[in-house]
């Protein structure tokens, strides 16, 4: 929701949301689920990838699924944008 609220604000950089990679293999992994987890360049990869590769400067505001491999449809919740505008400016505490 905050990635997509500034990607539309009219000086933003290109903000894309990124799931890295279920189950990378961090010490958050290991410790709450009890898994070795994947390698942790699988995440590293994708975001010097969305940071370096010019095919991703009009995907502004989207999100990326490293599990999928592509951009996808974020939780419904975020494509609301009243309650992207409450959770950005504070309105709602969660």
């Amino acid at each position: 929701m905050r990635s997509k609220a500034l990607a539309q604000k009219a000086d933003s950089p290109v903000v894309i949301a990124v799931n890295l990679g279920s189950m990378l293999g961090s010490k958050m992994v290991k410790d709450n689920f009890g898994v070795e987890g994947g390698d942790v360049a699988i995440g590293a990869h994708i975001l010097m990838r969305l940071a370096l590769d010019d095919e991703f400067e009009s995907k502004s505001g989207g999100y990326f699924d490293n599990n999928l491999g592509y951009f996808s449809t974020p939780h419904l919740d975020a494509l609301e944008v009243n309650k992207s505008e409450e959770i950005v400016n504070g309105i709602k505490k969660f």
